[in-house]
């Protein structure tokens, strides 16, 4: 049988890189799915390759920053499939990558709304109609957690927040049988890495922080999402699953 068979998911920050992955291997595990992210056109094709491919999922375009988006998200999934059983909060954003002096308060406020508030937000909606035993998973980052890396400030500090955020709805949420978990990846080789690390030099100062002396594949990262949201992972909440290829071992 199909591990997450006929389990309802959102996923957000659907339409690349870790999102996409898991958007695929969720279907494959035969998950309905309600996938969002801002760029409609991305969303579309990746919905038409699920039903192609045998699946169920619909999409609706948004920004994850806008309440009435998380909003919708939890309706369409509830209108459409009557349940949800998984929530994977995965969208985000690099953000302002700079000195801590030449950060305006908007770039600031706009990576934290992009990167935790959305969170809050989801979970907002998303609690409320999620059956016993459901999963809500966030996707953090080992900046922040693990490693300290220079111009990173807003987005080390939006990852922290995430997990402060896990811990404490696993607390609220275990008496309503639903686990709170996040992702802390190391490097993953998606667009938001392309953004904080350009150059081929960084690449490999990236790659040499993990013991494996190399990035992850967004769907390695996916595999640890589909076990947060399977029953495999039923005596797991409040965790911070680092998938990081080592690096919070690594001596360099």
């Amino acid at each position: 049988m199909k591990i997450l068979n006929n389990k309802v998911a959102i996923i957000t920050g659907a339409s690349s890189g870790i999102g996409r992955s898991t958007a695929l291997l969720f279907a494959k595990e035969g998950a309905k799915l309600v996938l969002g992210a801002r760029r409609g056109d991305k969303l579309e094709a990746l919905v038409s390759e699920i039903i192609n491919n045998g699946g169920e999922a619909v999409y609706l375009a948004g920004n994850v920053q806008d309440e009435l988006y998380a909003k919708d998200l939890v309706t369409l999934a509830i209108n459409k499939y009557k349940r949800l059983d998984i929530a994977f909060n995965n969208a985000g954003t690099i953000g302002i990558v700079d000195d801590i002096q030449n950060i305006s308060l908007k770039d600031w406020n706009d990576t934290l709304a992009t990167n935790l508030t959305s969170g809050f937000l989801a979970a907002k909606y998303q609690v409320p109609v999620m059956n016993k035993g459901a999963s809500l998973i966030f996707t953090s980052s080992f900046v922040g957690n693990s490693v300290g890396l220079p111009q990173l400030s807003a987005y080390a500090a939006s990852k922290a927040g995430i997990i402060g955020l896990t811990k404490a709805l696993a607390s609220e949420c275990a008496p309503l049988e639903i686990r709170v978990n996040s992702i802390l990846p190391g490097g993953v080789e998606t667009p938001m890495r392309v953004k904080a690390a350009p150059e081929e030099e960084q690449v490999e100062f990236l790659k040499s922080l993990h013991a494996q002396k190399r990035l992850s594949s967004p769907s390695e990262i996916a595999q640890a999402a589909l076990f947060l949201a399977s029953d495999a992972s039923s005596f797991s909440t409040g965790t911070s699953m680092l998938v990081d290829g080592g690096l919070s071992i690594s001596k360099v």
